[in-house]
């Protein structure tokens, strides 16, 4: 397993774990599951987050096409299968 992390303009700290067989992004993003949503286009991952009184957007470079979003106590998870 190899890992990366990068602090997006908005400071917000990602981390790349490569494994043998997939790769896993984890962003802490501090929100609740229902005031997250990300769509998944090509290698694109679009991130749109209510925190109720701002709305935010993030747009990033994903490592493949096959991938599968989670978020999980304030922790968003993108699982990118090699």
């Amino acid at each position: 397993m190899s890992s990366n992390q990068l602090a997006g303009e908005n400071e917000r700290i990602v981390r790349r774990y490569e494994y043998d067989d997939c790769w896993v992004l984890a962003a802490d993003v501090g929100l609740a599951s229902e005031d997250i949503d990300v769509d998944v286009v090509g290698t694109t991952a679009i991130v749109v987050a209510d925190t109720g009184e701002q709305i935010s957007e993030t747009e990033f470079e994903l490592p493949g096409e096959e991938a599968s979003v989670a978020t999980n106590n304030g922790v968003l998870t993108i699982t990118v299968e090699k």
